[in-house]
């Protein structure tokens, strides 16, 4: 596991493509994932366990004024909040590419988005109220934010995305 906390639950891999071999050295195997929430406790940050175990929703901009976190880190060891399009976001809590770098925009909201995810990584679950669409991992089932459709860099995108963490 990367040592970021990870605001929005990612690591940046730089330069990495999504063949199936990869695919699979990317990821943990779903056996290895824990199976309760102590078993989470033990491999996540107290941070991450919060947003991907309980759906908490951290404050606008804690990742981008936090050491350790991603967006603080990407700025320190690149320069700059969205690094050249050359790599993956990754689950923090099953190490499962979600995102391709290209795809992440600033959208104002302090939290970082992206407009599309990587084909089959994310699912899309709607909330009990019908008020919101949860976007979560589909390997380990982590929150990962929720779905908004307005302040897209391309409206006619199909999934469009705006995470919140």
């Amino acid at each position: 596991m990367p040592k970021w906390s990870m605001a929005l639950l990612l690591a940046l891999r730089r330069g990495a493509s999504l063949t199936p071999v990869i695919r699979r050295r990317c990821g943990r195997a779903l056996a290895s994932l824990p199976k309760d929430d102590a078993g989470w406790m033990t491999e996540l940050s107290p941070n991450q366990f919060a947003v991907l175990r309980q759906k908490a929703t951290e404050p606008p901009g804690y990742s981008e004024g936090t050491e350790g976190e991603l967006e603080h880190d990407l700025k320190r060891d690149y320069g700059a909040k969205y690094p050249d399009a050359g790599g993956v976001y990754e689950c923090a809590g099953c190490r499962e590419p979600l995102y391709f770098a290209r795809t992440k925009f600033n959208s104002g909201c302090g939290w970082p988005a992206f407009y599309d995810g990587i084909p089959g990584a994310i699912r899309e679950v709607p909330d009990a109220d019908g008020m919101r669409v949860e976007i979560v991992c589909a390997k380990c089932d982590g929150h990962l934010g929720h779905v908004a459709r307005t302040g897209l860099p391309d409206p006619d995108r199909r999934t469009p995305l705006r995470q919140r963490r």
